[in-house]
């Protein structure tokens, strides 16, 4: 039995960069034909998807995401200072109501008297 040892080729970079270049020319054919056809749907043009893709996505570096994260912390203690000084806190909140035991009986005596009557109903 012969071995069969298929190598791939070397891949280039400029063998890698004109693969790229092809796919996103493929990629913008497709999105005008997709916002044609959305176009068709709607009878108003959509914006073409391809215009966004046009620029690369910046990305921030770590240094200005912490700046960026500083500054936000730093005006939301402005904002909190701002607030507590605008409205004083509160008034101290009430004393919780102390229900007496003359009270309690009441209600004990008005809810037996009023299943008693729904009883009472309910037997006629």
């Amino acid at each position: 039995m012969a071995e069969c040892e298929w190598m791939p080729p070397k891949l280039t970079n400029e063998m890698i960069d004109a693969a790229i270049e092809g796919f996103e020319a493929h990629k913008r054919r497709i999105d005008d034909q997709i916002s044609e056809l959305r176009a068709m749907r709607s009878a108003s043009p959509a914006p073409s998807a391809s215009a966004s893709t046009k620029q690369p996505r910046r990305k921030m570096s770590a240094a200005g995401r912490k700046a960026i994260a500083a500054a936000q912390r730093k005006r939301w203690a402005a904002s909190k200072v701002e607030v507590q000084t605008k409205s004083p806190r509160a008034k101290p909140a009430k004393k919780k109501r102390i229900l007496s035991a003359e009270g309690k009986a009441n209600i004990i005596a008005a809810l037996q008297k009023r299943w008693a009557a729904k009883k009472a109903a309910a037997k006629k």
